[in-house]
């Protein structure tokens, strides 16, 4: 999205395959630029091998491992998509009574664009910021270790950037014509396996 990061009243982490999106929290909070934390997700096929006490645990785990206080972190395990991500983040922090008039959203850098779509429309009294780790998509693709897992995902995010917004889940989003015809070109090179269900 290329936001410039400031102070929020919360930072929350979505849930991934990918550790370092807590990393990249917990290099935020240390930053200053949230007083708490929420990492939320359960599992998907991708993570229940790699994670399998849940992608928040795990990444409150690592945060913690990271000089995070465990104070500062909320937990929320059930979350099974970024709708759900957002929605029980949001009721979590109401019931621990923390206000919230900004968020700053942590997630996979191709993720932002997603999870900034589907909190303006569930959470839009809030302003909404995104962040992610600075790497290059060629880092990126070492950090993960699986090229093939990595496009796929970004396959399907874009879909779901694309077709979400006519669901409900998110809200419209402009698609270069350059990045659709990109698109295209990898969904009839076979890269689909995480596209949504027909």
């Amino acid at each position: 999205m290329g936001h410039v990061v400031r102070p929020a009243s919360v930072g929350i982490g979505l849930g991934s395959h990918d550790l370092g999106v807590a990393a990249a929290a917990a290099r935020l909070y240390h930053a200053g630029m949230f007083p708490v934390l929420v990492f939320t997700g359960a599992n998907s096929r991708t993570t229940v091998e790699r994670f399998p006490r849940g992608e928040a645990v795990h990444f409150a785990e690592h945060a913690v491992e990271l000089g995070v206080p465990e104070s500062a972190i909320l937990v929320e395990p059930t979350a099974a998509n970024t709708g759900q991500n957002i929605e029980r983040s949001r009721t979590m922090l109401a019931h621990a009574g923390v206000a919230v008039d900004s968020v700053l959203l942590v997630s996979k850098p191709y993720m932002e664009r997603r999870s900034y779509a589907t909190a303006r429309k569930l959470w839009p009294e809030v302003e909404v910021l995104c962040a992610s780790e600075p790497l290059t998509f060629d880092d990126y693709l070492k950090s993960i270790g699986d090229d093939r897992l990595v496009i796929d995902m970004v396959v399907g995010d874009l879909q779901r950037v694309i077709e979400y917004p006519a669901r409900g889940y998110a809200v419209a989003q402009h698609v270069p014509a350059d990045v659709e015809a990109a698109y295209h070109r990898l969904l009839a090179a076979g890269y689909d396996s995480r596209l949504l269900p027909t």
